[in-house]
Protein backbone atom coordinates (compact mmCIF):
# COMPACT_ATOMS: atom_id res chain seq x y z
CA UNK A 1 0.00 0.00 0.00
CA UNK A 2 1.23 3.33 -0.75
CA UNK A 3 3.10 5.33 1.81
CA UNK A 4 3.49 8.77 -0.46
CA UNK A 5 0.25 9.73 1.71
CA UNK A 6 -1.27 13.49 2.03
CA UNK A 7 -2.46 14.94 4.98
CA UNK A 8 -4.50 18.57 4.99
CA UNK A 9 -4.96 20.92 8.53
CA UNK A 10 -8.32 20.76 8.10
CA UNK A 11 -8.63 17.03 7.98
CA UNK A 12 -6.00 13.98 7.83
CA UNK A 13 -6.29 11.75 5.44
CA UNK A 14 -4.41 8.66 5.47
CA UNK A 15 -5.33 4.84 4.00
CA UNK A 16 -5.10 2.30 6.48
CA UNK A 17 -1.11 1.33 6.91
CA UNK A 18 0.02 -2.14 7.63
CA UNK A 19 1.94 -1.87 10.85
CA UNK A 20 5.63 -1.93 9.50
CA UNK A 21 4.97 0.94 6.88
CA UNK A 22 4.07 3.72 10.24
CA UNK A 23 7.57 4.34 9.41
CA UNK A 24 7.89 4.96 5.77
CA UNK A 25 4.58 6.96 6.31
CA UNK A 26 6.36 9.48 8.38
CA UNK A 27 9.39 9.57 6.70
CA UNK A 28 7.23 10.38 3.49
CA UNK A 29 4.92 12.71 5.14
CA UNK A 30 6.10 16.07 4.18
CA UNK A 31 6.43 14.62 -0.23
CA UNK A 32 3.04 17.09 0.05
CA UNK A 33 4.03 20.30 -0.71
CA UNK A 34 7.50 19.00 -2.91
CA UNK A 35 5.63 16.39 -5.23
CA UNK A 36 6.01 12.98 -5.00
CA UNK A 37 9.69 11.76 -6.16
CA UNK A 38 8.33 8.87 -8.03
CA UNK A 39 5.87 11.13 -10.11
CA UNK A 40 8.99 13.08 -10.64
CA UNK A 41 10.84 10.32 -12.44
CA UNK A 42 7.53 9.48 -14.57
CA UNK A 43 7.29 12.89 -16.06
CA UNK A 44 10.23 15.16 -16.19
CA UNK A 45 14.28 14.37 -16.47
CA UNK A 46 16.18 14.70 -13.09
CA UNK A 47 17.41 17.83 -12.31
CA UNK A 48 20.98 18.41 -12.25
CA UNK A 49 23.49 18.37 -9.48
CA UNK A 50 23.12 22.02 -8.24
CA UNK A 51 26.66 23.56 -7.75
CA UNK A 52 28.04 25.15 -4.83
CA UNK A 53 26.89 28.90 -4.36
CA UNK A 54 28.38 31.27 -2.04
CA UNK A 55 31.19 30.31 0.13
CA UNK A 56 30.84 27.68 2.90
CA UNK A 57 31.03 28.65 6.29
CA UNK A 58 34.57 28.96 8.04
CA UNK A 59 33.41 25.60 9.56
CA UNK A 60 30.33 23.04 8.72
CA UNK A 61 28.31 23.21 12.04
CA UNK A 62 28.38 18.83 13.08
CA UNK A 63 25.24 17.21 12.72
CA UNK A 64 24.98 16.87 15.96
CA UNK A 65 25.06 20.44 16.69
CA UNK A 66 22.53 21.10 13.28
CA UNK A 67 20.26 18.65 14.71
CA UNK A 68 19.76 19.76 18.37
CA UNK A 69 19.50 24.13 17.38
CA UNK A 70 16.79 22.62 15.12
CA UNK A 71 14.86 19.84 14.91
CA UNK A 72 14.86 18.04 11.20
CA UNK A 73 12.48 18.32 8.80
CA UNK A 74 13.10 14.89 6.75
CA UNK A 75 13.65 11.16 8.34
CA UNK A 76 15.61 11.51 11.45
CA UNK A 77 17.15 8.55 11.68
CA UNK A 78 16.79 6.12 14.83
CA UNK A 79 19.07 7.22 17.73
CA UNK A 80 21.83 4.10 17.11
CA UNK A 81 23.02 2.34 20.33
CA UNK A 82 26.49 2.02 18.56
CA UNK A 83 28.35 5.56 19.94
CA UNK A 84 31.13 5.16 16.72
CA UNK A 85 29.05 5.86 14.31
CA UNK A 86 29.85 8.89 12.42
CA UNK A 87 27.12 10.37 9.84
CA UNK A 88 28.31 13.46 7.78
CA UNK A 89 26.95 16.60 6.31
CA UNK A 90 25.34 15.82 2.87
CA UNK A 91 23.82 19.17 1.95
CA UNK A 92 23.84 22.81 3.47
CA UNK A 93 20.50 24.21 2.85
CA UNK A 94 20.91 27.97 4.37
CA UNK A 95 21.51 27.30 7.88
CA UNK A 96 21.11 23.48 8.30
CA UNK A 97 22.09 20.77 7.06
CA UNK A 98 21.08 17.45 5.30
CA UNK A 99 22.80 14.12 6.37
CA UNK A 100 24.32 11.59 3.95
CA UNK A 101 22.38 9.15 6.67
CA UNK A 102 19.06 11.01 6.00
CA UNK A 103 19.69 10.94 2.18
CA UNK A 104 20.51 7.13 2.01
CA UNK A 105 17.55 6.43 4.01
CA UNK A 106 15.31 7.85 2.46
CA UNK A 107 16.29 6.54 -1.01
CA UNK A 108 16.25 2.70 0.65
CA UNK A 109 12.68 3.89 1.81
CA UNK A 110 12.02 4.75 -1.77
CA UNK A 111 13.56 1.92 -3.74
CA UNK A 112 11.72 -0.76 -0.77
CA UNK A 113 7.99 0.87 -1.19
CA UNK A 114 8.32 1.39 -5.21
CA UNK A 115 9.55 -2.41 -5.54
CA UNK A 116 6.60 -3.59 -3.52
CA UNK A 117 3.89 -1.74 -5.72
CA UNK A 118 6.19 -2.20 -8.90
CA UNK A 119 6.25 1.17 -9.55
CA UNK A 120 9.49 2.33 -12.85
CA UNK A 121 12.09 3.84 -11.17
CA UNK A 122 15.06 5.35 -12.66
CA UNK A 123 18.79 4.46 -12.22
CA UNK A 124 20.06 4.77 -9.10
CA UNK A 125 22.29 8.08 -9.65
CA UNK A 126 18.79 9.93 -11.08
CA UNK A 127 16.77 8.58 -8.09
CA UNK A 128 19.31 10.24 -5.64
CA UNK A 129 19.29 13.45 -7.61
CA UNK A 130 15.65 13.84 -6.97
CA UNK A 131 15.03 12.58 -3.84
CA UNK A 132 18.20 15.21 -2.39
CA UNK A 133 15.80 18.07 -4.39
CA UNK A 134 12.72 17.09 -2.69
CA UNK A 135 14.63 16.80 0.41
CA UNK A 136 15.87 20.35 0.05
CA UNK A 137 13.05 21.60 -0.91
CA UNK A 138 11.40 20.32 1.83
CA UNK A 139 13.58 22.00 4.24
CA UNK A 140 13.45 25.47 2.92
CA UNK A 141 9.65 25.18 3.11
CA UNK A 142 10.08 24.37 6.51
CA UNK A 143 12.83 27.32 7.04
CA UNK A 144 10.18 30.12 5.27
CA UNK A 145 7.03 28.55 7.51
CA UNK A 146 9.14 29.94 10.86
CA UNK A 147 10.44 32.71 9.38
CA UNK A 148 6.51 33.54 8.47
CA UNK A 149 5.60 32.81 12.11
CA UNK A 150 3.70 29.51 11.41
CA UNK A 151 3.33 27.49 14.55
CA UNK A 152 1.77 24.63 15.32
CA UNK A 153 0.53 24.03 18.94
CA UNK A 154 0.61 21.02 20.76
CA UNK A 155 -3.16 20.83 21.03
CA UNK A 156 -3.47 21.26 17.16
CA UNK A 157 -0.20 18.60 17.21
CA UNK A 158 -2.69 16.18 19.66
CA UNK A 159 -5.48 16.27 17.47
CA UNK A 160 -3.80 15.49 14.27
CA UNK A 161 -1.57 12.43 15.40
CA UNK A 162 -4.81 11.09 16.67
CA UNK A 163 -6.63 11.31 13.93
CA UNK A 164 -3.59 9.51 12.29
CA UNK A 165 -4.11 6.43 15.20
CA UNK A 166 -7.56 6.15 14.25
CA UNK A 167 -6.94 5.92 10.88
CA UNK A 168 -4.63 3.20 11.29
CA UNK A 169 -7.62 1.52 13.97
CA UNK A 170 -5.29 2.11 16.66
CA UNK A 171 -5.00 3.87 19.69
CA UNK A 172 -2.17 6.84 20.03
CA UNK A 173 -0.38 4.41 22.71
CA UNK A 174 -0.28 1.33 20.34
CA UNK A 175 0.69 4.03 17.37
CA UNK A 176 3.71 5.22 19.12
CA UNK A 177 4.75 1.26 20.57
CA UNK A 178 4.46 0.11 16.88
CA UNK A 179 6.92 3.59 15.84
CA UNK A 180 9.22 2.83 18.10
CA UNK A 181 9.82 -0.95 17.89
CA UNK A 182 10.45 -0.23 14.25
CA UNK A 183 13.52 2.62 15.48
CA UNK A 184 11.51 6.15 14.92
CA UNK A 185 11.73 7.84 17.92
CA UNK A 186 7.93 9.06 18.81
CA UNK A 187 9.17 12.56 19.44
CA UNK A 188 10.96 12.68 15.79
CA UNK A 189 7.40 11.56 14.36
CA UNK A 190 5.65 14.33 16.17
CA UNK A 191 8.62 16.84 14.50
CA UNK A 192 7.62 15.56 11.36
CA UNK A 193 3.83 15.80 11.12
CA UNK A 194 4.11 19.62 13.06
CA UNK A 195 6.44 20.46 10.37
CA UNK A 196 3.58 18.86 7.60
CA UNK A 197 0.88 20.99 9.04
CA UNK A 198 3.39 23.82 8.76
CA UNK A 199 4.16 23.18 5.21
CA UNK A 200 0.42 22.72 4.44
CA UNK A 201 -0.42 26.10 6.27
CA UNK A 202 1.94 28.11 4.15
CA UNK A 203 0.85 26.55 0.93
CA UNK A 204 -2.81 27.54 2.04
CA UNK A 205 -1.35 31.27 2.47
CA UNK A 206 1.29 31.55 -0.48
CA UNK A 207 -0.84 29.61 -3.22
CA UNK A 208 -4.09 28.14 -2.16
CA UNK A 209 -5.43 31.85 -1.19
CA UNK A 210 -4.58 33.59 -4.73
CA UNK A 211 -5.75 31.05 -6.87
CA UNK A 212 -9.03 32.45 -8.70
CA UNK A 213 -11.41 30.61 -11.33
CA UNK A 214 -13.49 33.28 -13.33
CA UNK A 215 -16.75 32.45 -14.61
CA UNK A 216 -15.58 32.39 -18.55
CA UNK A 217 -12.93 29.97 -17.52
CA UNK A 218 -16.22 27.81 -16.45
CA UNK A 219 -18.02 28.67 -19.26
CA UNK A 220 -14.49 27.19 -21.50
CA UNK A 221 -14.19 24.04 -19.32
CA UNK A 222 -17.96 22.89 -19.93
CA UNK A 223 -17.88 23.37 -23.48
CA UNK A 224 -14.24 21.38 -24.19
CA UNK A 225 -15.47 18.76 -21.50
CA UNK A 226 -18.69 18.56 -23.96
CA UNK A 227 -16.91 18.33 -26.79
CA UNK A 228 -14.05 15.73 -25.49
CA UNK A 229 -17.13 13.43 -23.92
CA UNK A 230 -18.23 12.77 -27.68
CA UNK A 231 -15.13 10.61 -28.16
CA UNK A 232 -14.74 8.91 -24.83
CA UNK A 233 -16.43 5.92 -23.51
CA UNK A 234 -16.88 4.07 -20.15
CA UNK A 235 -16.88 0.20 -19.74
CA UNK A 236 -18.98 -2.22 -17.59
CA UNK A 237 -16.88 -4.43 -16.12
CA UNK A 238 -16.26 -7.38 -13.85
CA UNK A 239 -13.30 -9.25 -12.10
CA UNK A 240 -11.86 -12.40 -10.52
CA UNK A 241 -8.98 -11.46 -8.47
CA UNK A 242 -6.57 -14.23 -7.28
CA UNK A 243 -4.81 -12.00 -4.49
CA UNK A 244 -1.40 -12.25 -2.80
CA UNK A 245 -1.01 -13.06 0.42
CA UNK A 246 1.11 -10.62 2.88
CA UNK A 247 4.47 -10.73 2.71
CA UNK A 248 4.14 -14.04 0.74
CA UNK A 249 7.19 -16.54 -0.29
CA UNK A 250 7.98 -16.87 -3.34
CA UNK A 251 6.06 -20.97 -3.73
CA UNK A 252 2.86 -18.68 -2.69
CA UNK A 253 2.63 -16.27 -5.32
CA UNK A 254 3.70 -18.94 -7.97
CA UNK A 255 0.75 -21.32 -6.71
CA UNK A 256 -1.93 -17.99 -6.89
CA UNK A 257 -0.36 -17.41 -10.35
CA UNK A 258 -1.42 -21.05 -11.05
CA UNK A 259 -4.80 -20.50 -9.40
CA UNK A 260 -5.03 -17.67 -11.92
CA UNK A 261 -3.96 -19.44 -14.68
CA UNK A 262 -6.12 -22.49 -14.70
CA UNK A 263 -9.69 -19.76 -13.76
CA UNK A 264 -8.56 -17.79 -17.23
CA UNK A 265 -7.81 -21.23 -19.21
CA UNK A 266 -11.44 -22.26 -17.78
CA UNK A 267 -12.82 -19.12 -18.73
CA UNK A 268 -11.14 -19.70 -22.51
CA UNK A 269 -13.04 -22.49 -22.33
CA UNK A 270 -16.72 -21.78 -21.91
CA UNK A 271 -17.27 -21.22 -18.40
CA UNK A 272 -19.16 -18.49 -17.27
CA UNK A 273 -17.74 -15.77 -15.45
CA UNK A 274 -20.28 -14.87 -12.79
CA UNK A 275 -20.08 -18.38 -11.74
CA UNK A 276 -16.07 -18.46 -11.77
CA UNK A 277 -15.60 -15.22 -9.75
CA UNK A 278 -18.40 -16.52 -7.17
CA UNK A 279 -16.11 -19.30 -7.02
CA UNK A 280 -12.47 -18.31 -6.83
CA UNK A 281 -12.16 -14.42 -6.44
CA UNK A 282 -10.90 -12.96 -3.82
CA UNK A 283 -12.65 -9.42 -4.30
CA UNK A 284 -15.39 -8.14 -2.27
CA UNK A 285 -17.50 -8.11 -5.50
CA UNK A 286 -17.32 -12.07 -5.96
CA UNK A 287 -20.61 -12.43 -4.84
CA UNK A 288 -22.21 -9.82 -7.43
CA UNK A 289 -20.58 -12.54 -10.28
CA UNK A 290 -17.62 -9.97 -9.70
CA UNK A 291 -19.31 -7.14 -11.14
CA UNK A 292 -17.54 -3.40 -10.56
CA UNK A 293 -20.29 -0.88 -12.87
CA UNK A 294 -19.50 1.38 -15.05
CA UNK A 295 -15.68 2.89 -15.04
CA UNK A 296 -14.05 5.41 -17.70
CA UNK A 297 -11.02 3.83 -18.48
CA UNK A 298 -8.95 6.68 -18.08
CA UNK A 299 -9.52 6.67 -14.12
CA UNK A 300 -8.33 2.86 -14.19
CA UNK A 301 -4.54 1.92 -13.54
CA UNK A 302 -2.49 1.81 -16.78
CA UNK A 303 -2.18 -1.93 -16.72
CA UNK A 304 -5.71 -2.40 -17.00
CA UNK A 305 -6.72 0.37 -19.00
CA UNK A 306 -4.14 -1.06 -21.65
CA UNK A 307 -5.37 -4.38 -21.88
CA UNK A 308 -9.01 -3.40 -21.82
CA UNK A 309 -8.59 -1.50 -25.08
CA UNK A 310 -7.93 -4.64 -26.74
CA UNK A 311 -11.02 -6.00 -26.23
CA UNK A 312 -14.42 -6.43 -27.80
CA UNK A 313 -17.79 -6.46 -25.52
CA UNK A 314 -17.80 -10.14 -23.53
CA UNK A 315 -13.89 -10.64 -23.82
CA UNK A 316 -11.85 -11.15 -21.32
CA UNK A 317 -8.36 -9.85 -20.63
CA UNK A 318 -5.44 -12.22 -19.77
CA UNK A 319 -3.96 -12.26 -16.65
CA UNK A 320 -2.73 -9.22 -14.85
CA UNK A 321 -0.29 -8.87 -11.90
CA UNK A 322 -0.77 -6.23 -10.09
CA UNK A 323 1.23 -5.68 -6.15
CA UNK A 324 -2.52 -7.00 -4.96
CA UNK A 325 -2.88 -10.16 -6.74
CA UNK A 326 -3.61 -11.46 -10.17
CA UNK A 327 -6.74 -10.14 -11.84
CA UNK A 328 -8.65 -11.19 -15.00
CA UNK A 329 -11.11 -8.63 -16.48
CA UNK A 330 -14.62 -8.65 -18.04
CA UNK A 331 -15.60 -6.15 -20.71
CA UNK A 332 -19.61 -6.87 -20.59
CA UNK A 333 -20.53 -3.57 -22.71
CA UNK A 334 -19.15 0.00 -23.89
CA UNK A 335 -20.83 3.35 -23.89
CA UNK A 336 -20.18 6.82 -24.88
CA UNK A 337 -19.57 8.41 -21.81
CA UNK A 338 -21.45 11.24 -21.20
CA UNK A 339 -20.44 14.98 -20.44
CA UNK A 340 -20.79 16.16 -16.85
CA UNK A 341 -23.83 18.44 -18.04
CA UNK A 342 -25.25 15.40 -19.39
CA UNK A 343 -24.90 13.09 -16.33
CA UNK A 344 -25.84 15.91 -13.88
CA UNK A 345 -29.29 14.17 -12.00
CA UNK A 346 -31.51 16.51 -11.74
CA UNK A 347 -31.31 18.37 -8.23
CA UNK A 348 -34.60 19.73 -7.14
CA UNK A 349 -34.62 21.31 -3.84
CA UNK A 350 -37.47 22.99 -1.76
CA UNK A 351 -37.22 26.99 -0.98
CA UNK A 352 -39.30 28.32 1.59
CA UNK A 353 -40.59 31.68 1.58
CA UNK A 354 -40.79 32.10 5.43
CA UNK A 355 -40.56 35.30 7.79
CA UNK A 356 -40.65 34.90 11.64
CA UNK A 357 -40.85 37.35 14.77
CA UNK A 358 -37.80 36.82 17.31
CA UNK A 359 -38.17 37.91 20.86
CA UNK A 360 -35.56 37.74 23.65
CA UNK A 361 -35.52 37.08 27.71
CA UNK A 362 -34.33 40.73 29.29
CA UNK A 363 -34.29 41.50 32.95
CA UNK A 364 -37.45 43.12 31.92
CA UNK A 365 -39.36 40.50 30.50
CA UNK A 366 -38.42 36.59 31.62
CA UNK A 367 -38.87 33.47 29.45
CA UNK A 368 -42.79 32.75 30.13
CA UNK A 369 -44.13 35.97 29.50
CA UNK A 370 -41.55 35.89 26.19
CA UNK A 371 -43.81 33.34 25.56
CA UNK A 372 -47.01 34.77 25.79
CA UNK A 373 -47.07 37.78 24.47
CA UNK A 374 -45.66 35.96 21.11
CA UNK A 375 -48.35 33.55 21.08
CA UNK A 376 -50.67 36.69 22.10
CA UNK A 377 -49.01 37.45 18.79
CA UNK A 378 -49.80 34.81 17.01
CA UNK A 379 -53.46 34.83 18.03
CA UNK A 380 -54.25 38.58 17.21
CA UNK A 381 -52.89 37.37 13.32
CA UNK A 382 -54.87 34.36 12.58
CA UNK A 383 -58.48 36.70 13.67
CA UNK A 384 -56.85 39.12 11.70
CA UNK A 385 -56.87 41.46 14.61
CA UNK A 386 -53.12 42.62 13.06
CA UNK A 387 -50.72 42.10 10.78
CA UNK A 388 -47.57 39.65 10.79
CA UNK A 389 -45.16 42.61 9.49
CA UNK A 390 -46.24 45.63 11.04
CA UNK A 391 -45.93 43.42 14.71
CA UNK A 392 -42.37 42.46 13.65
CA UNK A 393 -41.24 46.07 12.48
CA UNK A 394 -42.71 47.00 15.99
CA UNK A 395 -41.23 43.80 18.51
CA UNK A 396 -39.03 41.67 16.40
CA UNK A 397 -35.46 42.05 18.09
CA UNK A 398 -33.16 40.61 14.81
CA UNK A 399 -31.93 42.10 11.71
CA UNK A 400 -35.12 41.10 9.90
CA UNK A 401 -37.50 43.16 11.57
CA UNK A 402 -37.30 46.55 9.36
CA UNK A 403 -38.55 44.18 6.45
CA UNK A 404 -41.62 43.11 8.64
CA UNK A 405 -39.74 39.78 9.50
CA UNK A 406 -38.97 38.68 5.93
CA UNK A 407 -36.08 35.97 6.11
CA UNK A 408 -36.92 35.42 1.93
CA UNK A 409 -36.35 32.27 0.10
CA UNK A 410 -34.45 30.02 1.89
CA UNK A 411 -32.53 26.59 0.94
CA UNK A 412 -32.53 23.62 3.61
CA UNK A 413 -29.78 24.77 5.51
CA UNK A 414 -30.13 28.29 5.26
CA UNK A 415 -31.67 28.78 8.79
CA UNK A 416 -31.34 27.49 12.18
CA UNK A 417 -32.34 24.16 12.67
CA UNK A 418 -35.44 24.65 15.40
CA UNK A 419 -37.02 26.52 12.95
CA UNK A 420 -36.16 24.78 9.77
CA UNK A 421 -37.88 21.61 11.63
CA UNK A 422 -41.16 23.87 12.58
CA UNK A 423 -41.26 25.41 8.65
CA UNK A 424 -41.30 21.87 7.70
CA UNK A 425 -44.67 21.33 9.59
CA UNK A 426 -46.67 24.57 8.24
CA UNK A 427 -48.60 24.71 5.45
CA UNK A 428 -48.46 28.50 3.43
CA UNK A 429 -49.95 30.98 5.66
CA UNK A 430 -49.91 28.89 8.84
CA UNK A 431 -48.14 30.52 11.86
CA UNK A 432 -45.87 27.90 13.94
CA UNK A 433 -45.95 27.81 18.02
CA UNK A 434 -43.41 29.43 19.75
CA UNK A 435 -39.99 27.75 18.80
CA UNK A 436 -36.87 28.00 21.12
CA UNK A 437 -33.56 28.67 19.30
CA UNK A 438 -30.08 29.67 20.02
CA UNK A 439 -30.88 33.50 19.35
CA UNK A 440 -34.30 33.57 21.34
CA UNK A 441 -37.75 33.00 21.09
CA UNK A 442 -40.05 32.64 17.55
CA UNK A 443 -43.04 32.46 15.57
CA UNK A 444 -42.43 31.68 12.66
CA UNK A 445 -45.26 31.78 9.13
CA UNK A 446 -44.78 29.74 5.61
CA UNK A 447 -45.45 32.51 3.13
CA UNK A 448 -45.00 30.38 -0.09
CA UNK A 449 -42.81 27.63 -1.58
CA UNK A 450 -41.64 26.19 -4.28
CA UNK A 451 -39.17 23.66 -6.49
CA UNK A 452 -36.01 24.63 -8.34
CA UNK A 453 -33.00 22.84 -10.07
CA UNK A 454 -29.72 23.46 -8.84
CA UNK A 455 -28.13 20.76 -11.26
CA UNK A 456 -26.42 23.58 -13.45
CA UNK A 457 -25.34 25.22 -9.99
CA UNK A 458 -24.32 21.67 -9.15
CA UNK A 459 -22.24 21.27 -12.55
CA UNK A 460 -20.64 24.70 -12.40
CA UNK A 461 -19.64 23.78 -8.95
CA UNK A 462 -17.32 20.53 -9.85
CA UNK A 463 -16.28 22.38 -13.07
CA UNK A 464 -14.75 25.31 -10.65
CA UNK A 465 -13.44 22.54 -8.53
CA UNK A 466 -11.45 20.68 -10.91
CA UNK A 467 -10.33 24.37 -12.44
CA UNK A 468 -8.95 25.16 -9.00
CA UNK A 469 -7.26 21.82 -8.78
CA UNK A 470 -5.46 22.52 -12.14
CA UNK A 471 -4.13 25.88 -11.36
CA UNK A 472 -3.45 24.89 -7.48
CA UNK A 473 -1.31 22.09 -8.98
CA UNK A 474 1.10 24.23 -11.56
CA UNK A 475 0.90 27.54 -8.84
CA UNK A 476 2.33 24.96 -6.57
CA UNK A 477 5.38 23.41 -8.34
CA UNK A 478 6.26 27.49 -9.51
CA UNK A 479 5.76 28.39 -6.14
CA UNK A 480 8.05 25.47 -4.75
CA UNK A 481 10.57 25.87 -7.32
CA UNK A 482 10.80 29.50 -6.72
CA UNK A 483 11.55 28.21 -3.29
CA UNK A 484 14.12 26.01 -3.74
CA UNK A 485 15.87 28.78 -6.45
CA UNK A 486 16.11 30.81 -3.55
CA UNK A 487 17.47 29.01 -0.98
CA UNK A 488 21.48 29.14 -0.26
CA UNK A 489 22.61 25.30 -1.22
CA UNK A 490 25.94 23.62 -1.06
CA UNK A 491 26.82 20.65 -1.47
CA UNK A 492 29.53 19.04 0.81
CA UNK A 493 30.08 15.36 -0.25
CA UNK A 494 29.97 14.10 -3.65
CA UNK A 495 26.92 11.40 -4.30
Amino acid sequence: MSAFLTMRTTRLHLPALKTHHIKLAAALLCAVAAGDVLAQAATRPAAPAAKPGAAAPAAAPAPAAAAAAKPSTGFLPPASSDAKVIDSVYVIVNDEVITKREVDLRVAEITQQARASQAQLPDADTLRRQVVESMITQRAQIQLAKEMGVRVDDTTLDRAIGRIAEGQKMSVQEMRNQIEKEGLTFAAFREQIRNEIMTQRLVEHEVDSKLQVSEAEIDTYLAAEKAAAADRVEMDLAQILVRIPENASPEQIAARKARADEVARQLRTGADFGKMAATYSDAPDALKGGAIGWREPERLPTVFSTELRKLKAGQVTPVVRTNVGFHILKLIDVRPLKSAAQQAEQAVVEQTHARHIMMKVTPAMNEDEVRKRLLDFKAKIEAKQANFEDIARQSSQDSYASKGGDMGWLFPGDTVPELEEAMKTLKPGEISGVVKSQFGFHIVQVIERKSEDVSKEKERSAARQVLTERKRGEALEDWSRQIRDRAYVEFREDK
